[in-house]
């Protein structure tokens, strides 16, 4: 691919590309919470299934892990959401560093050719 960038169109990539960062702040926040607050129900949940059992410690426990399946589902889901976000986050930041790396090497270009 030997497509001719001028900066106009680099410094638009580049514009973009910071746009999406600053969205990609409220993205990630939102899947970090929702993410606690499923962690939260969980753990709630589970000490309560651990309490309404009269067994011994460990049949507690593994009833607990049987009644909270569904939740324990619901924040594992939520972790993966939010770990998605934030690699998003990270390959948009790297994205801008490759449009600026592009932008030196045509500003040059463009230097040398005056």
């Amino acid at each position: 691919m030997n497509e001719v960038l001028n900066p106009v169109e680099i410094e638009a990539a580049i514009r973009e590309c910071a746009r999406r960062i600053h969205n990609g702040v409220r993205v990630v926040t939102e899947a970090e919470r929702a993410a606690r607050e499923r962690r939260r129900r969980y753990d709630h949940a589970f000490a309560v299934a651990y309490m309404q059992n009269a067994g011994p410690a460990h049949e507690k426990r593994y009833a607990a892990e049987v009644a909270t399946t569904g939740q324990r589902a619901e924040a594992e889901d939520a972790e993966i959401a939010f770990r998605h976000a934030e690699r998003q986050a990270r390959a948009v930041e790297a994205e801008l560093r490759a449009w600026q790396s592009v932008g030196a090497s045509v500003r040059t270009m463009y230097g040398a050719q005056s």
